[in-house]
């Protein structure tokens, strides 16, 4: 028997697609915990856009985030950069997701909202909480499995370390 999640205004959505939508941001989170930056921009389709931006600025309707890349060249130019150009102290993330609201768009395409937190580990072993907020995502179905077509990051607060280098 096949479970459905409905919402309000949108069609049923499958147990198999629920599945490999969880296992998607759930290696997505991995990845970028352990390190596997290179993998990241793989997570994406080809036109894929990933952008951060805080709660405040798209209550304002501000389009300019703090991040903005637009398909995955653009995506592997920033681990390259982080990789070999940016300075910075380095630290490790910890993802923590709540559970995926997942509703229909059509065409293969599905909306999805995550929330998240993320903690930040330094060398010297301190943690902290570093942002919370949600994942507002366009999620495509392809050949090998779903894929962000895109990502919106929404912080919460709109006090965010000037050195966010690594993405969330």
């Amino acid at each position: 028997m096949q479970t459905t999640i409905r919402t309000s205004s949108s069609p049923a959505v499958g147990e198999d697609v629920q599945a490999a939508i969880g296992r998607l941001m759930a290696d997505y989170a991995h990845a970028l915990d352990d390190d596997d930056l290179e993998s990241w921009p793989d997570f994406f389709t080809d036109d894929g856009s990933y952008r951060l931006t805080t709660r405040e600025n798209v209550a304002a309707g501000l389009p300019v985030g703090i991040i903005h890349c637009e398909g995955r060249g653009m995506l592997r130019d920033r681990v390259a950069a982080l990789r070999t150009a940016n300075i910075f102290e380095p630290h490790c993330y910890t993802h923590v997701l709540g559970p995926s609201r997942i509703a229909v768009v059509g065409d293969g395409s599905w909306r999805v909202r995550s929330n998240f937190s993320v903690y930040r580990t330094f060398e010297t072993g301190e943690s902290r909480l570093y942002g919370v907020g949600k994942y507002l995502d366009i999620v495509h179905a392809q050949g090998d499995g779903p894929r962000l077509r895109e990502r919106v990051v929404v912080l919460d607060s709109r006090c965010v370390d000037v050195l966010t280098v690594i993405p969330l």
